[in-house]
C-alpha cells in the first residue's frame, strides 16, 4: 500500500516510523529539512521537502497514486486543503487531523465527503474517550469493547493480592475458563504469552472477557470496584473540555485547575458546570486547599508529562481511587506504568490506532483497533478460504509474535481454545507485537 503522510510533528513521525516497519510504501512531506533528515536516515521510508498545500509538491510526492493520503500537520486548515487537493488529483482514501470537534459531528460528514476527506481523526476527542471510559471502570488501567461490547479486553495490573500472582497460564487455563491471558507486559517489555509463563506482581495484563465474567474476573485479579463521582483535573486542555463535554454533568462533579488565568476564563465559558480554579496543580498545598483527598479521580494533562506523571503520584498518595496522566512523551510510558499511576493516557498512539483501523483491508466499520505502546490488538474477519479457516487453532502454527484471543460469531462474543476452528464471516480477536499487524492480515485474505 501506498501511503503519503503530511506533516512531519509528532503524530506524523510516529505514524511514519510504525508503517515504515509495517512494509508498506510510506512517504512522508514536511517542509523541515531537519525533521526530515532524522526520518531519512534512521527508517525505510521517502522523504519529501514540500508544502502541505501546493499543488505542485503534492503531486511530486506522489499523491495521485497513494492508496492513503494523511494530513497531520498542526494546522486544521492545512490538514483539510490537502485532503481536498490529494483527492482531486488522485488519492484513493485521505484522513485529516483536526481540532474542531464540530466538524466530527454526523450531520457534517456528508460535506467533508464532498470535500475530499474521507475521514477525520481529533485526537484530543480520542483521548477524552479513553479517560472517560477509564473513570467509568476505575479498577482498570484499560477497558476496550469489541463488538458492541460482545467481548472486552481488560488492562489489569496484578499485585500479590491477587490469585493469580505466582501462577502458570497452562494452569490457570484449566481452573479457568471465563478470560484469556493475550498479553503480558512485564517491565519495559510486552510479550504475547504461552502456557510456561507466569503472572508475576506488577505486570500489565491485558485479558479477554465477556461482559458477563468482568466481576468474577475483577474479583480474581484482587481489585475493588469503587464508584466515580468527583474528578479533579489538572490542566485546562482541549482534552480537559472534551472529557468534561463527553462524560456528562449528571454523572461527575468536575474541578478544573489551571495555571493561565486567561485560560481560566476561556474554561469557565466552555465548561459552565465545572468548578474552574487558577492555580498551579503541582503545588500540593492548593490541592489540599482545593479538597484533593475528596476526589475519587485525578486526571492530569498539563502540557508536560513529567508534570503530569508527579501529580498523579500526588493525587495517588492524597487518596484517589482512578489516577490518570496524560503522557505524551513515548519514552516515558513505560516508566509511568511501572509507578503507582492507573492509566496512562497519549494522543498519539491513539491517532496511530484510529489510522491503523483504516489501514486493515477488512471493512473499516467493523474493524476496532487499539495501540499500545509496543503491541497491537484488532479485530479482523475471516474470509472464506483464508489460510485462519483451515485447522484448529492449535494446528494452525501461528507465530510467537500473535495470539487469537476471542471471536465474534452470529453477533455473539466467543473465547477461543486450541480446538477452536474459525469459520469464514467471524470476526476474530488478534493480539500482537507491534510491527506484526499486516503480516497477521494476510491470514484472513480470501485465497
Amino acid at each position: 500500500m501506498r501511503i503519503l503522510i503530511v506533516g512531519a510533528g509528532e503524530v506524523g513521525t510516529h505514524l511514519a516510523k510504525l508503517l515504515s516497519r509495517e512494509e508498506q510504501e510510506v512517504t512522508i512531506l514536511d517542509s523541515d529539512n531537519d525533521k526530515l533528515a532524522a526520518l531519512d536516515a534512521n527508517y525505510n521510508l521517502l522523504t519529501y521537502r514540500g508544502l502541505p498545500t501546493a499543488f505542485s509538491d503534492l503531486q511530486a510526492a506522489g499523491a495521485a497514486e497513494c492508496d492513503l493520503f494523511i494530513a497531520v500537520t498542526t494546522s486544521e486548515t492545512a490538514n483539510l486543503v490537502a485532503c481536498s487537493i490529494a483527492k482531486g488529483l488522485g488519492a484513493k482514501q485521505t484522513v485529516a487531523r483536526i481540532d474542531n470537534y464540530e466538524y466530527m459531528k454526523r450531520e457534517h460528514r456528508e460535506y467533508f465527503m464532498r470535500l475530499g476527506v474521507n475521514h477525520l481523526i481529533y485526537p484530543e476527542y480520542l483521548a477524552a474517550r479513553e479517560i472517560a471510559s477509564g473513570l467509568k471502570h476505575s479498577w482498570a488501567r484499560s477497558w476496550f469493547e469489541i463488538h458492541g461490547g460482545q467481548l472486552i479486553v481488560i488492562g489489569v495490573k496484578i499485585r500479590e493480592s491477587s490469585r493469580l500472582c505466582g501462577r502458570q497460564l497452562k494452569e490457570l487455563a484449566s481452573e479457568h475458563r471465563f478470560f484469556h491471558v493475550s498479553a503480558i507486559k512485564h517491565g519495559h517489555e510486552t510479550i504475547i504469552p504461552r502456557g510456561d509463563d507466569r503472572l508475576i506482581d506488577g505486570d500489565i495484563v491485558y485479558f479477554t472477557t465477556r461482559p458477563e465474567y468482568v466481576d468474577e474476573l475483577r474479583e480474581i485479579c484482587g481489585k475493588r470496584s469503587g464508584e466515580v463521582k468527583r474528578v479533579l483535573v489538572v490542566g485546562g486542555s482541549r482534552i480537559a473540555v472534551r472529557l468534561v463535554h463527553l462524560a456528562g454533568k449528571d454523572d461527575y462533579r468536575f474541578k478544573i485547575i489551571e495555571a493561565d488565568r486567561k485560560r481560566c476564563e476561556w474554561l469557565a465559558e466552555r465548561c459552565p458546570d465545572a468548578k474552574i480554579v487558577h492555580g498551579d496543580g503541582r503545588d500540593t498545598e492548593l490541592l489540599l486547599e482545593e479538597g484533593g483527598p475528596q476526589f475519587e479521580a485525578f486526571v492530569a494533562l498539563t502540557g508536560s508529562s513529567e508534570a503530569n506523571i508527579l501529580s498523579s503520584l500526588t493525587g495517588k498518595e492524597m487518596g484517589a481511587r482512578k489516577t490518570i496522566a496524560e503522557v505524551e512523551n513515548l519514552q516515558f510510558i513505560s516508566a509511568a506504568e511501572n509507578l503507582n499511576i492507573g492509566t496512562i493516557i497519549n494522543k498519539k498512539l491513539l491517532a496511530s490506532g484510529k489510522i491503523f483501523q483504516i489501514l486493515l483491508e477488512a471493512d473499516a466499520e467493523s474493524t476496532k483497533f487499539m495501540a499500545l505502546a509496543d503491541a497491537d490488538v484488532a479485530e479482523i474477519e475471516a474470509k472464506p478460504g483464508s489460510k485462519i479457516t483451515r485447522a484448529r487453532v492449535r494446528d494452525l502454527k501461528l507465530s510467537h509474535d500473535m495470539t487469537i484471543a476471542g471471536l465474534i460469531r452470529n453477533e455473539r462474543g466467543m473465547l477461543v481454545d486450541g480446538n477452536t476452528i474459525i469459520e469464514a464471516g467471524d470476526h476474530v480477536v488478534v493480539f500482537c507485537l507491534s510491527g506484526a499487524i499486516h503480516k497477521v492480515e494476510r491470514l484472513f485474505v480470501e485465497r
